[in-house]
Protein backbone atom coordinates (compact mmCIF):
# COMPACT_ATOMS: atom_id res chain seq x y z
CA UNK A 1 0.00 0.00 0.00
CA UNK A 2 1.28 3.28 -0.80
CA UNK A 3 0.47 6.82 0.58
CA UNK A 4 0.87 10.47 -0.57
CA UNK A 5 0.73 13.27 1.02
CA UNK A 6 1.71 17.04 0.06
CA UNK A 7 3.25 19.42 2.47
CA UNK A 8 1.40 22.79 3.81
CA UNK A 9 4.06 23.15 6.52
CA UNK A 10 7.70 23.37 7.42
CA UNK A 11 8.87 20.22 9.21
CA UNK A 12 10.95 17.62 9.78
CA UNK A 13 9.93 14.27 7.87
CA UNK A 14 8.74 12.44 11.21
CA UNK A 15 6.53 15.21 12.50
CA UNK A 16 4.65 14.73 9.00
CA UNK A 17 4.80 11.03 9.55
CA UNK A 18 3.39 10.65 13.30
CA UNK A 19 0.83 14.32 12.47
CA UNK A 20 -0.67 14.19 9.08
CA UNK A 21 -0.30 10.37 8.22
CA UNK A 22 -1.17 9.66 11.33
CA UNK A 23 1.28 6.57 11.78
CA UNK A 24 2.48 5.54 15.38
CA UNK A 25 6.57 5.38 16.01
CA UNK A 26 6.07 2.01 16.30
CA UNK A 27 4.81 1.63 12.70
CA UNK A 28 7.70 4.32 11.66
CA UNK A 29 10.69 1.77 13.37
CA UNK A 30 9.43 -1.06 11.67
CA UNK A 31 9.19 0.55 8.21
CA UNK A 32 12.09 2.27 8.34
CA UNK A 33 15.10 -0.19 7.76
CA UNK A 34 12.82 -0.80 4.48
CA UNK A 35 13.64 1.94 3.13
CA UNK A 36 9.53 3.11 2.87
CA UNK A 37 10.07 6.91 2.72
CA UNK A 38 10.34 8.86 -0.02
CA UNK A 39 10.77 13.33 -0.58
CA UNK A 40 9.51 13.86 -4.48
CA UNK A 41 10.20 10.79 -5.42
CA UNK A 42 13.67 10.13 -3.52
CA UNK A 43 14.29 8.15 -0.69
CA UNK A 44 15.15 10.17 2.68
CA UNK A 45 15.68 10.11 6.17
CA UNK A 46 13.46 10.54 9.16
CA UNK A 47 15.00 13.47 10.01
CA UNK A 48 15.00 15.32 7.17
CA UNK A 49 13.68 18.85 6.90
CA UNK A 50 10.94 19.73 4.50
CA UNK A 51 9.35 22.91 3.15
CA UNK A 52 5.68 23.75 1.63
CA UNK A 53 4.24 21.66 -1.06
CA UNK A 54 6.90 18.37 -1.20
CA UNK A 55 5.69 15.16 -1.76
CA UNK A 56 5.60 12.54 1.07
CA UNK A 57 5.41 8.94 -0.24
CA UNK A 58 5.40 6.32 2.28
CA UNK A 59 5.23 2.44 0.83
CA UNK A 60 4.26 0.01 3.35
CA UNK A 61 4.75 -3.81 3.27
CA UNK A 62 3.36 -6.17 5.20
CA UNK A 63 3.62 -9.83 4.10
CA UNK A 64 1.34 -13.13 4.44
CA UNK A 65 2.18 -14.47 8.17
CA UNK A 66 3.95 -17.60 7.86
CA UNK A 67 3.06 -19.81 11.10
CA UNK A 68 -0.19 -20.59 9.91
CA UNK A 69 -1.63 -23.09 7.12
CA UNK A 70 -3.72 -21.76 4.78
CA UNK A 71 -6.80 -22.94 4.47
CA UNK A 72 -9.25 -22.84 1.12
CA UNK A 73 -12.74 -23.06 2.30
CA UNK A 74 -15.07 -20.25 0.50
CA UNK A 75 -14.50 -16.95 2.12
CA UNK A 76 -17.80 -14.57 1.76
CA UNK A 77 -16.17 -11.23 0.78
CA UNK A 78 -18.22 -8.06 1.61
CA UNK A 79 -15.96 -5.43 1.07
CA UNK A 80 -12.42 -4.91 0.35
CA UNK A 81 -9.78 -2.75 -0.95
CA UNK A 82 -6.16 -2.22 -0.60
CA UNK A 83 -6.21 -1.67 3.39
CA UNK A 84 -9.23 -3.51 4.31
CA UNK A 85 -11.31 -6.45 3.70
CA UNK A 86 -14.64 -7.43 5.30
CA UNK A 87 -16.32 -11.21 5.25
CA UNK A 88 -19.17 -12.84 6.50
CA UNK A 89 -18.21 -15.42 8.90
CA UNK A 90 -20.14 -18.34 9.57
CA UNK A 91 -21.22 -19.89 12.50
CA UNK A 92 -19.39 -22.28 13.85
CA UNK A 93 -15.79 -20.99 12.89
CA UNK A 94 -13.56 -19.52 15.40
CA UNK A 95 -12.04 -16.24 14.21
CA UNK A 96 -8.36 -16.56 15.03
CA UNK A 97 -5.96 -20.00 15.67
CA UNK A 98 -5.18 -20.84 19.52
CA UNK A 99 -3.17 -22.60 21.18
CA UNK A 100 -5.20 -25.89 20.90
CA UNK A 101 -6.40 -25.44 17.50
CA UNK A 102 -4.73 -23.77 14.49
CA UNK A 103 -6.90 -24.85 11.38
CA UNK A 104 -11.10 -24.59 10.71
CA UNK A 105 -10.41 -20.54 11.68
CA UNK A 106 -11.24 -17.53 10.14
CA UNK A 107 -7.67 -16.46 10.00
CA UNK A 108 -6.56 -19.34 7.94
CA UNK A 109 -9.10 -18.79 5.58
CA UNK A 110 -8.30 -15.67 4.74
CA UNK A 111 -5.01 -16.07 4.58
CA UNK A 112 -6.07 -19.19 1.79
CA UNK A 113 -7.75 -15.76 0.04
CA UNK A 114 -5.16 -14.14 -0.13
CA UNK A 115 -2.76 -16.45 -1.29
CA UNK A 116 -5.62 -17.47 -4.22
CA UNK A 117 -5.95 -13.78 -5.15
CA UNK A 118 -2.21 -13.11 -4.98
CA UNK A 119 -1.58 -10.53 -1.78
CA UNK A 120 0.71 -10.21 -0.25
CA UNK A 121 -0.28 -8.48 2.91
CA UNK A 122 -1.02 -8.97 7.02
CA UNK A 123 -4.37 -10.46 8.72
CA UNK A 124 -5.28 -7.99 11.87
CA UNK A 125 -8.83 -8.59 12.79
CA UNK A 126 -10.13 -5.17 14.17
CA UNK A 127 -13.80 -6.54 15.26
CA UNK A 128 -14.13 -10.39 16.45
CA UNK A 129 -17.10 -12.42 17.02
CA UNK A 130 -17.19 -15.58 19.07
CA UNK A 131 -17.60 -18.98 17.44
CA UNK A 132 -21.02 -19.54 17.13
CA UNK A 133 -22.00 -15.94 15.97
CA UNK A 134 -21.72 -15.13 13.05
CA UNK A 135 -21.52 -11.87 10.34
CA UNK A 136 -19.50 -9.05 10.06
CA UNK A 137 -15.42 -9.01 10.31
CA UNK A 138 -13.21 -6.54 9.37
CA UNK A 139 -9.52 -7.23 8.84
CA UNK A 140 -6.99 -4.78 8.13
CA UNK A 141 -4.33 -5.51 5.40
CA UNK A 142 -1.46 -3.62 7.64
CA UNK A 143 -0.73 -2.70 11.14
CA UNK A 144 -1.01 0.82 10.04
CA UNK A 145 -4.71 0.83 9.55
CA UNK A 146 -5.38 -1.87 12.07
CA UNK A 147 -3.48 0.94 14.49
CA UNK A 148 -6.15 3.72 13.08
CA UNK A 149 -8.99 1.24 13.21
CA UNK A 150 -8.21 0.60 16.53
CA UNK A 151 -8.24 4.47 17.53
CA UNK A 152 -11.10 4.69 15.94
CA UNK A 153 -12.88 2.25 18.24
CA UNK A 154 -11.49 3.70 21.36
CA UNK A 155 -12.89 7.11 20.17
CA UNK A 156 -16.82 5.03 19.31
CA UNK A 157 -15.97 5.33 15.79
CA UNK A 158 -17.29 2.01 15.02
CA UNK A 159 -20.95 1.71 15.46
CA UNK A 160 -21.92 -2.55 15.33
CA UNK A 161 -25.59 -3.76 14.56
CA UNK A 162 -26.36 -6.81 15.42
CA UNK A 163 -29.87 -9.20 15.47
CA UNK A 164 -31.12 -11.67 17.54
CA UNK A 165 -33.79 -14.41 17.61
CA UNK A 166 -34.68 -14.71 21.59
CA UNK A 167 -37.02 -16.34 23.64
CA UNK A 168 -39.78 -13.88 24.63
CA UNK A 169 -39.85 -10.33 23.86
CA UNK A 170 -39.42 -7.21 26.28
CA UNK A 171 -42.31 -5.59 27.59
CA UNK A 172 -41.56 -2.09 25.31
CA UNK A 173 -40.72 -1.49 22.12
CA UNK A 174 -36.86 -0.27 22.96
CA UNK A 175 -34.75 0.46 25.63
CA UNK A 176 -31.32 -0.01 26.82
CA UNK A 177 -29.47 -2.19 29.32
CA UNK A 178 -26.23 -0.74 31.71
CA UNK A 179 -25.29 -3.72 33.59
CA UNK A 180 -21.79 -4.55 34.48
CA UNK A 181 -20.27 -7.25 33.63
CA UNK A 182 -17.24 -9.54 34.98
CA UNK A 183 -15.55 -13.33 34.68
CA UNK A 184 -17.02 -16.01 36.29
CA UNK A 185 -14.50 -17.51 39.01
CA UNK A 186 -12.60 -20.29 38.45
CA UNK A 187 -10.56 -19.38 35.20
CA UNK A 188 -13.66 -20.34 32.53
CA UNK A 189 -13.86 -17.82 29.86
CA UNK A 190 -17.98 -17.37 30.93
CA UNK A 191 -19.14 -13.69 32.20
CA UNK A 192 -21.52 -13.12 33.99
CA UNK A 193 -23.85 -9.87 35.31
CA UNK A 194 -21.14 -8.03 38.11
CA UNK A 195 -21.85 -5.52 40.32
CA UNK A 196 -17.49 -4.73 40.38
CA UNK A 197 -17.30 -5.50 37.14
CA UNK A 198 -16.75 -3.40 33.55
CA UNK A 199 -19.27 -1.03 33.11
CA UNK A 200 -21.40 -2.54 29.62
CA UNK A 201 -24.27 -0.78 27.68
CA UNK A 202 -26.76 -2.44 25.25
CA UNK A 203 -29.57 -0.31 23.40
CA UNK A 204 -32.01 -2.71 21.70
CA UNK A 205 -35.03 -2.59 19.82
CA UNK A 206 -38.02 -4.81 18.76
CA UNK A 207 -38.04 -5.49 15.63
CA UNK A 208 -40.97 -8.22 14.89
CA UNK A 209 -42.22 -10.74 17.68
CA UNK A 210 -44.61 -13.59 17.32
CA UNK A 211 -45.11 -17.20 18.90
CA UNK A 212 -43.37 -16.42 22.05
CA UNK A 213 -39.91 -15.40 20.00
CA UNK A 214 -38.95 -11.99 19.35
CA UNK A 215 -36.32 -10.72 16.89
CA UNK A 216 -34.34 -7.63 18.41
CA UNK A 217 -32.04 -5.16 17.16
CA UNK A 218 -28.81 -4.96 19.40
CA UNK A 219 -26.70 -2.05 19.25
CA UNK A 220 -23.65 -2.30 21.39
CA UNK A 221 -22.15 0.73 22.89
CA UNK A 222 -19.40 -1.12 25.25
CA UNK A 223 -17.58 -4.27 24.39
CA UNK A 224 -17.45 -6.54 26.59
CA UNK A 225 -17.15 -10.56 26.21
CA UNK A 226 -20.74 -12.24 25.81
CA UNK A 227 -22.00 -8.73 26.21
CA UNK A 228 -25.04 -9.21 24.00
CA UNK A 229 -26.06 -12.16 25.32
CA UNK A 230 -25.73 -11.45 28.89
CA UNK A 231 -27.83 -8.62 28.51
CA UNK A 232 -30.37 -11.05 26.65
CA UNK A 233 -30.64 -12.25 29.22
CA UNK A 234 -31.19 -9.90 31.48
CA UNK A 235 -34.43 -8.78 29.34
CA UNK A 236 -35.49 -12.25 30.51
CA UNK A 237 -34.96 -12.79 26.72
CA UNK A 238 -32.36 -15.65 26.42
CA UNK A 239 -31.14 -15.53 22.71
CA UNK A 240 -32.34 -19.02 21.41
CA UNK A 241 -29.41 -21.94 20.61
CA UNK A 242 -26.77 -19.67 22.78
CA UNK A 243 -25.65 -23.12 24.74
CA UNK A 244 -23.82 -21.41 27.88
CA UNK A 245 -26.40 -18.67 28.94
CA UNK A 246 -29.73 -20.14 28.47
CA UNK A 247 -32.93 -20.82 30.33
CA UNK A 248 -34.53 -24.97 30.54
CA UNK A 249 -37.13 -22.99 28.67
CA UNK A 250 -35.16 -21.76 25.83
CA UNK A 251 -32.67 -24.67 25.85
CA UNK A 252 -36.38 -26.86 24.88
CA UNK A 253 -37.09 -24.49 22.36
CA UNK A 254 -33.94 -24.16 20.30
CA UNK A 255 -34.38 -28.44 20.56
CA UNK A 256 -37.33 -28.60 19.26
CA UNK A 257 -36.15 -25.79 16.48
CA UNK A 258 -33.32 -27.71 15.29
CA UNK A 259 -31.02 -24.59 16.02
CA UNK A 260 -27.51 -25.95 16.48
CA UNK A 261 -26.08 -22.76 17.75
CA UNK A 262 -26.83 -19.34 18.65
CA UNK A 263 -28.83 -16.91 16.37
CA UNK A 264 -26.75 -13.94 16.80
CA UNK A 265 -25.97 -11.89 13.57
CA UNK A 266 -23.65 -9.33 13.00
CA UNK A 267 -25.37 -7.60 10.77
CA UNK A 268 -24.14 -3.89 10.39
CA UNK A 269 -20.59 -2.42 10.81
CA UNK A 270 -20.95 1.53 10.43
CA UNK A 271 -17.80 3.64 10.23
CA UNK A 272 -15.31 6.26 8.26
CA UNK A 273 -12.24 4.93 5.87
CA UNK A 274 -9.42 5.16 8.01
CA UNK A 275 -7.65 6.43 4.89
CA UNK A 276 -10.22 9.42 3.51
CA UNK A 277 -12.33 9.72 5.91
CA UNK A 278 -15.69 8.03 3.38
CA UNK A 279 -18.33 6.87 5.62
CA UNK A 280 -19.10 3.62 5.11
CA UNK A 281 -21.63 1.11 6.13
CA UNK A 282 -21.13 -2.92 5.31
CA UNK A 283 -24.14 -5.48 5.82
CA UNK A 284 -23.67 -9.26 6.17
CA UNK A 285 -25.82 -10.91 3.58
CA UNK A 286 -26.79 -14.06 6.85
CA UNK A 287 -29.66 -12.75 9.22
CA UNK A 288 -32.12 -14.10 11.68
CA UNK A 289 -35.54 -14.34 11.28
CA UNK A 290 -38.54 -15.51 13.56
CA UNK A 291 -40.06 -19.10 12.82
CA UNK A 292 -43.09 -19.15 10.28
CA UNK A 293 -44.77 -21.67 12.37
CA UNK A 294 -43.86 -19.97 15.04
Amino acid sequence: MTLNWTTSREGKLLSFLRRELRMSDGVIRRLKPQGSFFVDGLPAHTDKKLLPGQTITVVIRESRPTEFTPEYDPVEVLFEDEALLAVDKPAGVIAHPTFHRTDGTLLTRVLGYYETTGQDCGIHAVNRLDRDTRGIVLFAKNSHIHGLCYNMQLAGGFQKTYHALCLGAPPDDEGEVALPIGRVDGGSLLRRIDPEGQAALTRWRVLEKGGGMSRLELSPVTGRTHQLRLHCLSLGCPILGDPQYATEESREVSARLGLAGQELVAVRLAFSHPLDGMPMEICAKSDVFLPKNG
